[in-house]
């Protein structure tokens, strides 16, 4: 499966304050679980502050059960996955797009669901553009609409986006449609902060959310007016976690049917358990060393941090293969590109470019940089004469795989042996969003992070690019030419071009290296066998919408 948020998300995209709750915190939504019932329940490391797809990137989770997207992820490569475009289709000059809502749609209010909802929740956010409360701060953001001419709902049935450049924005894009009688008086200003969303929610995906206890839990209610008819479910309660051991212990104990983000013990753990079945699946997530690369406010300790020689000579100390063999033990791929295997159409393994691990070559490079231990203390000084004394910190963004802290500690040890101490800051994903937000919102002053990030496929790339420093690009790294690059991919349709535009942008960003790629990371999950059937095989969830909560059953 190569899927998940965030961003997502990204995918993962960044991910905004907000802590989960310990165990014992959520004994309301969390009762002991009972087949009779059919409430789904399911946990995952996940922190949501508000459901306010406009104002946070945390609530990927929960809201995706909820809204639709036009397109997006899923509906490209499923053909039983579609969001609220039925159909779609793109003229001849690669500008005007097609799309053919849902007839006789409803949002779960009962109102109806129309192309001129779509256009709304468009043209909302393109209307902010440019203006003090500009929608860009959340899952609904006006990245990409830069590229749009028009948005225009044809008939209820019709919807039209006309680009100003080629582009595949409209069916890549991750905005969730809103109803237009419920948002249509919210100002921009209410819509970036103060307004919650609260619950009950309407919206046209087959799980409503009918109550949110930040922290803890959401429970949601079926659809009755979900377009292939209501879930056969009686309801679904998603448990927000900060840790996968919440999720292990509640898979076993028959308070959970499905877990995300299990660690490789726990998976392994219950794969012998003969009542629950284990997935492990590729996905868009990427574990990496970043450094602080910024220059002024929020800058780092030293400006060893700021030469590209330095980091890649510590690239040279950083083993791939034994982070995937010990610390993750074999559930993930070796790092090398900020593009992993997952995405398979950009995918390379950079060969003719790819450092190697060898400790004498990092400290051989090192010294040539000018990065000496000049006093023969076993520590190195800076070009300063500084001795380095670095602080990495570490930690989970929300609605990511969990980041264990084993590789982190083969990086300390490495770093050490050749000269460069490292202390470690743990941090909760609220306290690790804040830490590496812009600096112009405050972020920064660390040295060297280990964190992830998980992207859609069309923006894998973001996670170098200027116009996204913080969040997804933690780095704070700048280059015109990689933004360039960016730019051109943003107006590029065809497929070879853009697999030519991100070979040359892999190829910068890996030489440049504000990042070192650990692994690419393997999705570990579990179900159980006893209370539901309609889960999918490859992959018993979809990462990127609600799939196969709109098809689960009881047993």
């Amino acid at each position: 499966m190569d899927k998940w948020s965030l961003t997502r998300r990204t995918a993962l995209k960044a991910m905004l304050l907000g802590s989960a709750a310990p165990w014992s915190m959520l004994s309301k939504a969390f009762a002991a679980s009972s087949c009779s019932d059919h409430m789904v329940r399911i946990g995952a490391i996940v922190a949501p502050d508000t459901l306010n797809p406009f104002a946070s990137w945390s609530n990927w989770w929960p809201l995706a059960f909820t809204y639709d997207f036009l397109v997006c992820v899923d509906a490209q490569r499923y053909p039983d996955r579609k969001g609220f475009a039925e159909q779609w289709s793109v003229a001849d000059d690669n500008l005007t797009w097609t799309f053919k809502i849902w007839p006789g749609m409803k949002w779960s209010d009962g109102q109806p669901a129309t192309a001129q909802d779509a256009a709304f929740t468009y043209n909302y956010l393109r209307d902010s553009m440019g203006k003090p409360d500009e929608l860009n701060g959340g899952n609904n953001s006006t990245d990409g609409l830069e590229s749009v001419a028009s948005v225009t709902a044809l008939d209820d049935e019709k919807l039209q986006i006309v680009t100003k450049v080629p582009t595949r924005w409209p069916i890549d894009n991750a905005v969730m449609i809103v109803p237009r009688h419920i948002w249509k008086d919210i100002s921009y200003a209410e819509a970036r902060g103060a307004f919650r969303n609260d619950p009950p929610l309407v919206g046209t995906g087959p799980m409503i959310v009918s109550e949110f206890q930040q922290g803890q839990f959401a429970r949601f209610t079926p659809n009755e007016h979900f377009r292939t008819g209501k879930p056969a479910t009686a309801g679904m309660i998603f448990n927000f976690f900060n840790s996968a051991d919440p999720i292990a212990q509640g898979l076993k104990s028959g308070n959970l049917d499905y877990g995300a983000g299990v660690t490789a013990a726990q998976w392994a753990d219950l794969s012998k358990d003969p009542d629950i079945v284990v997935g492990r699946s590729p996905v868009e997530q990427r574990n990496y060393l970043a450094f602080n690369t910024a220059t002024g406010k929020g800058a780092g300790s030293t400006k060893a941090l700021q030469d590209p020689a330095f980091r890649d000579a510590i690239g040279y100390a950083i083993d791939q293969k034994t982070i995937v063999d010990r610390a993750m033990q074999g559930h993930a791929d070796p790092g090398v590109g900020v593009i992993g295997p997952a995405v398979t159409a950009y995918y390379s393994d950079l060969d003719d470019i790819r450092r190697h691990f060898d400790l004498s070559e990092a400290g051989r490079r090192l010294d040539a940089a000018g990065y000496k231990d000049i006093n023969d203390d076993g520590i190195r000084e800076d070009k300063d004469g500084k001795s380095f004394q670095l602080e990495l910190v570490t930690g989970t963004f929300s609605g990511l795989l969990e980041i264990p802290i084993a590789p982190v500690q083969l990086i300390v040890g490495w770093l050490g042996q050749i000269g460069i101490p490292v202390s470690v800051t743990q941090l909760d994903s609220g306290s690790l969003s804040a830490r590496t937000a812009a600096p112009i919102k405050g972020g920064g002053g660390w040295d060297l992070l280990v964190a992830a990030t998980w992207g859609t496929p069309e923006h894998q790339l973001w996670i170098g690019d200027s116009k996204h420093i913080g969040s997804p690009n933690t780095s704070y790294w700048t280059n015109d030419k990689f933004d360039r690059l960016v730019s051109e991919l943003d107006v590029t349709v065809d497929l070879k071009k853009r697999q030519e535009l991100i070979d040359q942008a892999m190829r910068l960003i890996y030489t440049e290296s504000p990042y070192i790629v650990l692994c690419y990371p393997r999705l570990l999950e579990a179900r159980r066998k006893d209370c539901f059937e309609g889960w999918g095989t490859d992959d018993m969830m979809s990462m990127w919408a609600y799939s196969p909560f709109d098809r689960l059953r009881p047993a």
